[in-house]
């Protein structure tokens, strides 16, 4: 919003410049974000947070100001003459909770005509429009101490009296921007006798604004619940100067004084008559608790060096009245009516620190008692990320609320709903964190980084009855792009066995990245198989069982769900499930010796069906439990030529050792021996 630094000084007297004040304003949250103009024609763009509604005018700021500067604030002045003695026009309230006040004045014989030059050219300042004397009047008001008010052609009402109601179903109102709005009962509005004249709070009505041929003003102040005006506001997506403040809370003890000030700016404009006194129908008051200030716990958090006089010059300063309770620590403090932002003892706590001034505090150490202690998963927290980021994956942090449709589609757990989504996409706490990952890798690809590799590590979320399950996850993300960089050393990817080839080759990188991180804890077992979620390709993906628990799923994307989400290039996620891998610990070094004896390697060549993978092969050769058997892997696979469709040739290599002898051949003749055995037993067919 908009203030003017020479309206600013009309209430207080300022020594410094302007460019002065907007920095000490920013420096107790007025942020001032500009300055535009110069003279008398300075304004500030000025950000002011939701809950100030009191600053959201220029008689707030010069509040902030006089404490800031220790200067005095002057009065608003109200200057009217006698008012004519005569009937004093009817106000009925019907909803007394949601219109606890509702304050009037009559003007007669009142001319309706252009503002005056300062009242114009001050609105205009502000981006505000000059209309006519009366209405400017009460939009001066508004930017001079923050009170909406309304004035109505009194003539235009019908049967002589006001009332607030419900609307009626279906009743219509024209509101003051020409459009014909159908109300519900959920509506609150002012109505004469016969129809409703205004959405209270909100917006007049069209059929009862001041004209040209006005010549009897009936001018309204009220204060109305925020919650109706907040739902009013967005029911009729019909956003006003009045709902902004209205939603937020207005002063409630401000009515009779804007009420007053709009009537004395229209008498000195526009001439006319003040009938009657004013009327105020007030049927409860809005006072705020008194707080209980300890003097101690102000030095407690912002240290000694503030005084007591201090303390007291402030709060005085801002608006706050206090009195004495038990000698010089406690004290009783009254909130001011328009600080409905103030509700405890830190409040006013806040309040001290920041016009003393954060920078007059000196830099100390936090106090603190006891012991750190350290988090449970904190050392493999630490691991987890620093291998990641190790093998190139940058972290990265996702909404914790998905979709219905994500939900249902990543993953099968009961979902837990939120009370007030602010969108569908974003209705239920996530249950996977694969969603988040898709967003993320999706928006790099669409900003023209194809390289990316992404991990997050947080909860996922499940509904158990009443209650609910945080579990740990972590995910993982990379695009082919990133993994075709990162395969190892001296690998290639050989293009002229076509996409399929490269991508599987870029699959088995990927999943060496997986393995890294399984392997930094202690494990018996780790297993792979293909029993994935039907959200991974089902060629080009895998299940981690770690001692006969699922540890972690990963793989690439199904390209159904790649193409709906419009991803521009193939993309691996892996899932890793923190509240089963973290069971295990961390793996620990152990220093070994080189072995002083040598190595026999022995070669077996097979012939297996498509059915037998690896896994089973590896487990029917580890249940032969040979101790001196230091590794059996792969060597080499092949398809094709010779070997029947459906079937592939495998050359598995054999590394035997001992720690305290060299080996006999007739010791290894018949472990190979045992080997063979086990491996046909599997269907496996030895080749010459």
């Amino acid at each position: 919003m908009k203030l003017s630094p020479t309206w600013l000084r009309d209430f207080v007297d300022l020594k410094v410049d302007d460019h002065r004040l907007a920095e000490d304003l920013t420096n107790v949250g007025v942020a001032v974000e500009g300055i535009a103009g110069e003279g008398d024609a300075t304004v500030f763009e000025t950000e002011i947070t939701t809950n100030r509604p009191d600053e959201m005018n220029h008689y707030g700021v010069a509040r902030e100001a006089s404490a800031i500067y220790g200067v005095p604030l002057k009065p608003i002045p109200t200057k009217l003459p006698p008012a004519t003695e005569a009937d004093v026009f009817p106000i009925e309230v019907h909803e007394i909770e949601l219109c606890p006040r509702f304050t009037a004045r009559v003007i007669r014989g009142a001319t309706i005509k252009p503002s005056s030059p300062h009242i114009a050219n001050r609105l205009a300042l502000l981006d505000q429009r000059p209309i006519s004397n009366a209405v400017d009047a009460t939009n001066y008001v508004l930017w001079e101490i923050g009170k909406p008010t309304h004035v109505y052609d009194m003539d235009l009402l019908e049967g002589g009296k006001i009332i607030v109601r419900k609307a009626r179903d279906g009743e219509k109102l024209k509101t003051l921007d020409g459009v014909e709005r159908k109300l519900t009962t959920d509506d609150l509005v002012v109505a004469d006798a016969r129809k409703a004249v205004g959405l209270a709070g909100v917006m007049g009505g069209y059929d009862t604004m001041i004209t040209d041929k006005t010549k009897n003003i009936l001018i309204e102040s009220a204060w109305w619940d925020p919650a109706i005006v907040r739902r009013m506001s967005r029911r009729h997506v019909l956003h006003t100067d009045a709902s902004h403040r209205f939603e937020r809370g207005a002063d409630f003890e401000s009515t009779t004084l804007s009420c007053n000030r709009v009537a004395e700016l229209i008498l000195q404009s526009g001439g006319g008559e003040l009938v009657g006194g004013i009327v105020d129908v007030k049927s409860k008051h809005l006072d705020q608790a008194p707080i209980a200030l300890h003097i101690s716990e102000v030095h407690r958090i912002l240290g000694r060096q503030i005084t007591t006089e201090q303390i007291l010059r402030i709060l005085t300063k801002l608006g706050f009245a206090y009195t004495p309770e038990q000698g010089d620590d406690e004290f009783t403090v009254q909130v001011p009516s328009w600080r409905l932002d103030v509700e405890r003892d830190i409040d006013l706590i806040e309040e001290i620190a920041r016009i003393h001034g954060y920078d007059k505090f000196a830099h100390t150490l936090p106090s603190f008692s006891g012991t750190v202690v350290e988090l449970p998963d904190a050392q493999k927290d630490a691991k987890l990320r620093s291998s990641l980021l190790g093998l190139g994956y940058n972290e990265a942090v996702s909404l914790t609320f998905i979709s219905h449709e994500d939900a249902e589609k990543f993953s099968s757990a009961p979902v837990l709903e939120l009370a007030n989504p602010q969108s569908e996409e974003a209705s239920v706490m996530r249950t996977s964190l694969v969603p988040g990952m898709l967003n993320m890798l999706a928006y790099n690809l669409n900003r023209g980084s194809g390289s990316v590799r992404l991990f997050e590590a947080g909860n996922i979320f499940e509904a158990a009855g009443e209650d609910r399950i945080e579990k740990k996850a972590a995910c993982m993300g990379a695009t082919v792009e990133s993994l075709n960089r990162y395969l190892p050393q001296g690998a290639t990817l050989d293009v002229s066995k076509g996409e399929n080839a490269v991508t599987l080759e870029v699959f088995r990188s990927f999943k060496g990245d997986v393995e890294s991180l399984l392997d930094a804890f202690e494990h018996s077992s780790l297993s792979n198989d293909r029993q994935v979620a039907a959200y991974y390709h089902p060629g080009r993906s895998a299940r981690a069982v770690m001692d006969g628990v699922l540890v972690a799923q990963f793989g690439q994307l199904h390209p159904d769900i790649a193409a709906v989400r419009k991803l521009r290039q193939d993309v691996f996620i892996g899932e890793i499930y923190l509240d089963q891998l973290y069971r295990h610990d961390l793996r620990r070094v152990h220093y070994e010796a080189l072995p002083r004896y040598p190595a026999v390697e022995r070669d077996f060549s097979f012939i297996f069906s498509d059915t037998v993978d690896f896994e089973k092969i590896e487990s029917a050769v580890s249940g032969i439990d040979l101790g001196e058997l230091r590794s059996f892997a792969p060597a080499e696979i092949f398809r094709g030529g010779n070997v029947p469709s459906e079937k592939y040739s495998i050359l598995l290599r054999a590394v035997f050792q001992s720690n305290n002898r060299t080996l006999s051949d007739a010791e290894v003749a018949q472990w190979t021996g045992e080997i063979v055995s086990a491996l046909k037993k599997l269907g496996g067919e030895q080749r010459a």
